[in-house]
């Protein structure tokens, strides 16, 4: 019976995503951890206009991209995003590229959050950090919280492993519990009394917003997870393309009003001093430690969301890459009962079971190699919609983007802006040698795959 069963079994990937569903998968990718620990150095950075300024320009360039993504994932609804836009607009070589750029960011947010995980847990259990092993360029690194965050990527690995209905249920829960909690600091800030030394407008003036807007393409990284799993969302494509719009816009809105929240609670003495800026603010607004130790849960649950979402969106392009012959035909199974890329799953699974070994400190080189690669991708991405609109004017586009032509040239050049931001002489250039180690240790695991890929194609 159960060999029946799996013969019967449907081929490929299942429609189970609904509309709320692909809201929470984007917006719960994008706003991650970083909202609540990163705020305070922001603020200090660029002041509460310099914030602002950052994330309205950030969010505006995003969404120039995100509108190319919307029109490409409304005409093109099938698993695997960016490696389908570009193989069918640029061919089997720059789609190579454009794909692998894409994994490693996925992984890299993986990976990041695995360590991100027992960092947030410590604020509140500072008994994890127990059991000293070794340090990791100055960091300690403990038995403790190495274990919180296996057991994470344990966890987060059986989630997706036994469907995407039950991955997208947990997701959609943890987001509107994030939302919520959210929401609740909003309305403490605009009760609380202002700080007796007010918070800059602009602290160090255009540099300070340059060193802020250089975050935004790691921050709002995610949207770009709906197209990825577009082949398994249960709504019209047009209404996929301006989901992918107003998660990005809400997105933007989102760290926009969590950063002036927590500069009109702040002073600049106290964002100073503050391990945790906004779960600090949140204490203050509503005057209860309490309260500051709910909102580091809401940054757990932004981890959960990030997390999870990037497992999805990158065992979907594994997926896609290995049904191309780009990769091992391994990643293009299907489990036989949960109908999900299992194998893909479980190799970022076991990647993100390494990076707690490597403590707090390999945080941040994470979050500047994903950004590099994500760029990358973005334009990859921008050059498909434009090959793809001078030579396929008459593919059906359910969301059409107006001005189609200027759009996705403003999108490629801001790609290619942000790209030169992590490149020298830029201040906010990859740090050598263990940033560039990731990039050029991924970029030779990529050519050594391409070049078993080149390998089947003659063979074929």
């Amino acid at each position: 019976m159960g060999v029946r069963a799996e013969r019967a079994a449907p081929a490929g990937l299942r429609k189970t995503i609904r509309r709320r569903e692909v809201v929470a998968l984007a917006f719960g990718a994008m706003i991650g951890w970083s909202w609540v620990l990163l705020t305070g150095e922001w603020l200090l950075r660029a002041g509460l206009w310099g914030v602002a300024a950052a994330f309205a320009l950030g969010g505006a360039a995003v969404a120039l991209v995100g509108l190319t993504y919307a029109e490409l994932a409304s005409a093109l609804p099938e698993a695997g995003g960016e490696h389908v836009y570009t193989q069918r607009a640029l061919g089997f070589h720059a789609s190579f590229v454009a794909s692998w750029a894409i994994v490693v960011a996925y992984v890299t947010v993986c990976v990041f959050e695995s360590a991100a995980l027992p960092t947030a847990l410590a604020y509140l259990f500072p008994a994890l950090k127990t059991g000293s092993l070794y340090s990791v360029q100055g960091a300690e690194v403990h038995a403790g919280m190495v274990a919180v965050g296996i057991a994470g990527a344990v966890a987060m690995t059986a989630i997706n492993y036994v469907g995407i209905r039950f991955a997208a249920f947990v997701q959609t829960v943890v987001t509107a519990l994030v939302f919520l909690v959210g929401a609740a600091f909003l309305a403490g800030a605009l009760a609380a009394p202002a700080p007796a030394e007010a918070s800059p407008l602009f602290a160090q003036g255009a540099s300070g917003v340059l060193l802020v807007l250089v975050m935004v393409p790691a921050l709002m990284v995610g949207f770009d997870v709906v197209p990825q799993s577009a082949e398994e969302i249960d709504l019209p494509p047009r209404q996929i393309g301006r989901l992918i719009v107003a998660s990005v816009l809400l997105a933007a809105l989102w760290y926009i009003a969590i950063a002036a929240a927590v500069g009109a609670v702040l002073s600049p003495a106290q964002l100073r001093a503050a391990d945790m800026a906004s779960a600090d603010a949140m204490a203050a607004a509503w005057g209860s430690s309490a309260a500051g130790a709910l909102m580091v849960l809401a940054g757990v649950g932004g981890i959960l969301t990030s997390w999870n979402a990037f497992i999805i969106g990158g065992s979907r392009v594994l997926y896609a890459l290995a049904k191309s012959g780009m990769l091992p035909s391994a990643f293009a199974r299907l489990h036989p009962r949960y109908r999900t890329p299992y194998i893909g799953i479980v190799a970022i699974g076991i990647l993100s079971c390494v990076s707690p070994f490597f403590g707090r400190t390999i945080l941040v080189w994470l979050v500047d190699t994903g950004s590099f690669m994500v760029v990358i991708a973005y334009g990859f991405v921008a050059l498909a919609f434009l090959a793809l609109r001078r030579r396929e004017p008459d593919l059906p586009r359910p969301f059409r983007v107006p001005h189609g032509r200027l759009i996705g040239a403003a999108a490629l050049v801001m790609a290619v802006a942000f790209g030169l931001l992590y490149l020298p002489p830029s201040p906010s250039a990859l740090l050598w040698p263990y940033e560039w180690a990731m990039v050029l240790g991924s970029a030779l695991l990529g050519a050594a795959l391409y070049a078993a890929a080149l390998r089947r194609r003659r063979g074929a």
